[in-house]
């Protein structure tokens, strides 16, 4: 139950109820009347713009207007009080039986309290991660995986058909520099000196890959020149690294629906498919750019080439995808792999990639709205960098990675949940600091501790209760007498519960699954503050041994607060109800 869009069913029934009196006129455009949070809890538990919204359409002054508004609205069962706020805001006030109920609905829907139909079944792909294959996950991918994984799973809650998605980067030239680095290291493995040159790759989590290489096939490259070994070498390297990435996205209980294949694209005849559908509307042409910003003339060669008229879907300049020499730029296989995304039928693309692809945003968002001619909306999030500390000092790369903090890392340290968490506890734009000391306190200042200790406190009342034989499962819980529910303390608590359809919802349409956090951190620093009042007011506390009535209104209380930070939707936690343990 959104209580949000219940009150604006309320405001919309009063407004028809003056169009029907002939107090407004016919044909009003309802679409803005909006009823959110008011700017200042003191101001009400609700407000809405109706008045300032259909005031300019009915040429009345707003505060008026306003007025009529608050006068019906006022005979609302389960408004208590309307005010008129500023030139024509209204501040709704509802009624304690109002809030009572609303804790009714929420203990009835249990798991499914916020989930909603937003996405009409609407069929989306995010694609995230997509790392090269030529090395473990670091913090970097850490990020991005995360905010990936909660988002689809935001998405789905909210009745999106979601599919996650992994781009291998498998057809370019660092394959083949993986390919000579394990080489090296098969080399190691049978007892010979290497050296790894400049742009190899040395990290020692190369190491029982090339062991597993000798295992499989003896000494048989062992003697082979490069042309030889190098084509089987390159399948070896690309299966045996996206086996490690998977085991690092496996230990942040992150399963991936569809690993794409950049190189499946090549030979395939996709690229030429993709860039026909782009020739056919005219969009292909042979010409000459301007010189990039910053060079100097003498810098510049002037030639013609072969661009993909990118500024006529919102690009700043056009952008090459044939190469002099005839190959294709590295835009041409992207192009044609979102080709593919939109034969699959979806009707939104979300691509996550960190924040140094900023420069990748207009040409990728003008080559989707180029192939599906402005039908599918093409979304790219980028995360920015994640800074590692340990008790305020930098925290040290890691030996095995040779010059990278690996994903694997961060969760032997702290958890899976610990990481998605703190993750998810700043927009995926804005810089975060990664502190290993700090993630671990049990305190106010750690947020997952904070949510987690929350949690735990509602189970251990809800045990007490049993032992008391109060009946705590959900439905005799929904039926209970909530009546004694009036303290300011509970119906705060009450309220802040009732804000999670509508934050799931916002969430959702503005695709940043940060809010989730922001939330549960919210409602547990709620969950604290009433419990502590309870030290000084007996009236609060969730047990009363005396009056087993009294004590199951309360523990109904607790159980919808434990509903919404347990909800199984896993877009903070790693794997489902891992709050619960």
């Amino acid at each position: 139950m959104d209580l949000f869009y219940t009150v604006r069913q309320h405001v919309l029934k009063e407004l028809d109820g003056m169009v029907a009196a002939g107090e407004l006129p016919f044909g009003l455009d309802m679409t803005n009347v909006a009823v959110e949070p008011p700017r200042d809890p003191l101001h009400g538990d609700m407000a809405t713009n109706a008045a300032m919204v259909l005031s300019k359409l009915v040429a009345t002054r707003p505060r008026d207007l306003a007025q009529t508004i608050s006068d019906s609205l006022a005979k609302e069962e389960i408004i208590s009080s309307v005010d008129i706020a500023g030139p024509g805001f209204i501040n709704i006030s509802l009624s304690e039986v109002c809030w009572q109920n609303l804790l009714s609905s929420v203990l009835q829907a249990g798991k499914n309290f916020g989930r909603s139909n937003v996405g009409s079944s609407q069929k989306v792909n995010v694609e995230f991660v997509s790392a090269n294959p030529t090395g473990p996950l670091h913090v970097g991918h850490t990020r991005g995986a995360v905010f990936g994984d909660a988002l689809a799973s935001l998405l789905s809650y909210s009745g999106f058909e979601v599919t996650r998605e992994y781009y291998i980067n498998d057809g370019g030239a660092q394959v083949d520099v993986l390919a000579r680095s394990i080489f090296l290291r098969y080399q190691e493995a049978f007892g010979r000196k290497v050296v790894f040159a400049d742009g190899t790759y040395p990290g020692d989590y190369l190491i029982p890959i090339a062991i597993g290489l000798k295992e499989k096939v003896g000494e048989l490259y062992l003697n082979k020149s490069e042309d030889e070994w190098l084509p089987e070498l390159r399948d070896y390297a690309v299966d045996a690294m996206m086996d490690l990435i998977r085991s690092d996205l496996d230990l942040l209980g992150i399963k991936m629906d569809t690993f794409f294949s950049e190189k499946s694209l090549y030979g395939s005849g996709q690229i030429e498919a993709a860039l026909g559908r782009l020739r056919d509307n005219g969009l292909i042409y042979k010409g000459i750019l301007e010189p990039p910003k910053g060079k100097q003339t003498d810098d510049w060669e002037p030639r013609e080439q072969t661009l993909f008229k990118s500024t006529e879907h919102g690009d700043d300049v056009d952008r090459p995808i044939l190469k002099s020499d005839g190959s294709w730029t590295y835009f041409a296989p992207d192009i044609a792999y979102h080709f593919d995304k939109l034969s699959r039928g979806f009707d939104r693309l979300i691509d996550i990639f960190g924040a140094d692809h900023g420069g990748y945003v207009k040409r990728m968002k003008a080559a989707v709205s180029a192939l599906s001619n402005g039908k599918v909306p093409l979304d790219i999030k980028l995360c920015q960098l994640v800074k590692l500390y340990q008790n305020g000092e930098p925290y040290k790369m890691s030996k095995r990675a040779g010059n990278f903090v690996m994903l694997r890392d961060l969760v032997e340290q702290v958890g899976p949940d610990v990481t998605r968490f703190v993750m998810l506890t700043r927009k995926n734009d804005a810089a975060l600091d990664f502190d290993f000391q700090k993630v671990l306190e049990q305190s106010r200042e750690n947020p997952v501790f904070y949510v987690q200790y929350a949690h735990a406190r509602i189970k251990s009342v809800i045990r007490k209760a049993e032992e008391l034989n109060i009946d705590i499962a959900e439905r005799a819980l929904s039926e209970a007498n909530l009546s004694s529910l009036t303290h300011a303390s509970e119906l705060s608590l009450i309220k802040k519960i009732a804000e999670w359809p509508r934050l799931v919802e916002v969430a959702a349409r503005l695709y940043e699954p940060h809010r989730v956090a922001f939330y549960l951190f919210d409602l547990s620093s709620q969950l604290h503050a009433h419990w502590s009042k309870g030290s000084d007011d007996q009236s609060l506390r969730f047990l009363h041994t005396d009056d087993l009535t009294i004590t199951q209104s309360k523990i109904a209380l607790a159980r919808a607060v434990s509903i919404v930070i347990s909800s199984p939707h896993r877009i903070y936690l790693a794997f489902p109800n891992s709050t619960s343990k």
